[in-house]
């Protein structure tokens, strides 16, 4: 009978050489968790599929160091912004440019796109916020409030609002149809980095150089619960897609929290580094982090992870006793976003400038936009990924495979130690235990290999709803 084989709750995928000059910045598509867009101080922005070594495509444009970047839901669009204040957003569906916003008079420190819409909201260093119409253009409103650079923008579920975080220890939540502040949320103590809505609930958790995770309670306007003793400044979180818990890339490790009471379920040992974003998909959470021109990847198998119950044995933890037991999450504590039956049912309003504010300079756009271009570095992976988009599918898409894990180190030791010497007899078969695909199965016969399929988001549904203007 065949020894079970353990495999590992985290490892890392691979190690690339993303760019010819330092990496400034990235992202990874939520959508799928397979694609992964950089920006680098050599003004590029390469497209890479997650556990393939070489470029999809690499977008150029920029006269400066990308700073920000930022892909929409469906994978189909990237918005990069570089240290010069310009925005640039590419369709990489028709591999071009799409458009060239100018506005910002420092450094591009934030990017979202709106969930329902043809919006872009920037942050920079400039202290502003600006919210974009990428059909005109233009830029919609301009939000101010915020005295230091502003270093992470996130759209609400629902789209009706706008979550800023910045070096001025505050968060800012802004109503998007009323162009103004509807709350801040003071009491960080050092710059705040990230800022993430809970995706059903009115939750807003922030991170901050302060090593302290924030909720904010979205009807009260008040603070619901303060996570502390972080091992280092706050730069990456994410909710499971339930909501059940929180996710927090920390130093080397992953940390999953619960906020009613505070308290951590689980800590993963990643040797990540300073882990730079988070997606998931299949059950595995997958980190990127980067160091000069160099990008790493890794996966943690969330099925191995504590996500709910009672408080994880671990030294950072305190010894109090949870004062109440947290409720089941049939039973949400607060409301629920509303989010559009379709995506043409009721249009979206945003407040606006005047039409004079709204413009870019043409002369400028229109020359950037002749000297951007998308070189596809990969046609068969681009094909793959992005093609074809015109036909309607008729059947549901077919999902990625979970990344195979490795056995346990000492799994393998042991297997390398099992191998027939050259006087052994080689037709007794030896179980190779890098075979067997993921999840775990024990089992005496080996099974083939899973290879991982980098599989496009759905790219035919409605974007968004359209603004309506004025």
């Amino acid at each position: 009978m065949a020894t079970p084989v353990v495999t590992k709750t985290a490892w890392k995928l691979q190690e690339i050489v993303a760019h010819a000059s330092n990496v400034s910045s990235l992202v990874l598509g939520k959508g799928s968790g397979r694609l992964l867009a950089t920006g680098g101080d050599d003004c590029r922005v390469n497209l890479w599929s997650i556990n393939k070594p070489n470029c999809i495509m690499s977008l150029t444009g920029h006269t400066s160091p990308v700073e920000s970047v930022r892909l929409n839901t469906p994978e189909e669009l990237i918005v990069a912004g570089s240290q010069s204040g310009s925005i640039r957003v590419w369709d990489l569906e028709a591999a071009k440019i799409l458009r060239t916003l100018v506005g910002h008079k420092a450094n591009i420190c934030s990017l979202d796109f709106h969930p329902y819409g043809e919006f872009v909201a920037s942050g920079s260093q400039d202290t502003n916020i600006k919210l974009w119409d990428i059909r005109r253009k233009g830029c919609v409103f301009r939000y101010r409030g915020h005295s230091q650079a502003v270093r992470c923008l996130r759209f609400s579920p629902d789209g009706k609002w706008l979550a800023s975080a910045a070096d001025d220890h505050t968060v800012k939540l802004w109503d998007l149809t009323a162009g103004k502040m509807m709350s801040e949320f003071p009491g960080h103590t050092g710059p705040v980095n990230v800022v993430e809505f809970h995706p059903n609930e009115y939750l807003l958790a922030s991170g901050s150089s302060d090593r302290t995770i924030r909720f904010w309670d979205l009807e009260k306007f008040q603070v619901v619960s303060c996570i502390e003793g972080e091992p280092g400044p706050v730069r990456s979180v994410l909710f499971n897609p339930d909501g059940c818990c929180l996710y927090s890339g920390c130093q080397d490790s992953l940390r999953v929290y619960g906020w009613e009471p505070e308290r951590c379920f689980d800590v993963v040992l990643v040797n990540w580094g300073k882990v730079a974003d988070l997606a998931i998909c299949n059950d595995q959470l997958i980190g990127v982090a980067f160091s000069q021109s160099n990008v790493s990847s890794y996966v943690v198998d969330l099925t191995r992870v504590t996500r709910t119950g009672a408080v994880a044995q671990d030294p950072v933890q305190d010894s109090r006793p949870l004062a109440q037991q947290p409720p089941p999450p049939s039973a949400p504590l607060r409301r629920i976003y509303e989010r559009p039956s379709t995506t043409c049912s009721k249009p979206q309003r945003v407040k606006q400038n005047s039409e004079s504010e709204r413009r870019s300079p043409s002369s400028e756009d229109d020359r950037d936009e002749r000297e951007s271009r998308a070189e596809i570095q990969n046609a068969e992976d681009y094909n793959e990924i992005f093609q074809p988009k015109n036909s309607i599918s008729r059947t549901p898409p077919r999902r990625s495979e979970p990344f195979p894990a490795p056995p346990e180190d000492d799994m393998a030791t042991a297997k390398e130690a099992a191998k027939p010497s050259p006087a052994m007899d080689t037709q007794l078969p030896v179980p190779n235990l890098e075979v067997l695909p993921w999840p775990q199965v024990v089992t005496s016969t080996p099974a083939p290999k899973a290879e991982p399929a980098i599989i496009p988001a759905t790219r035919n549904e409605p974007i968004g709803l359209m603004a309506s203007l004025d």
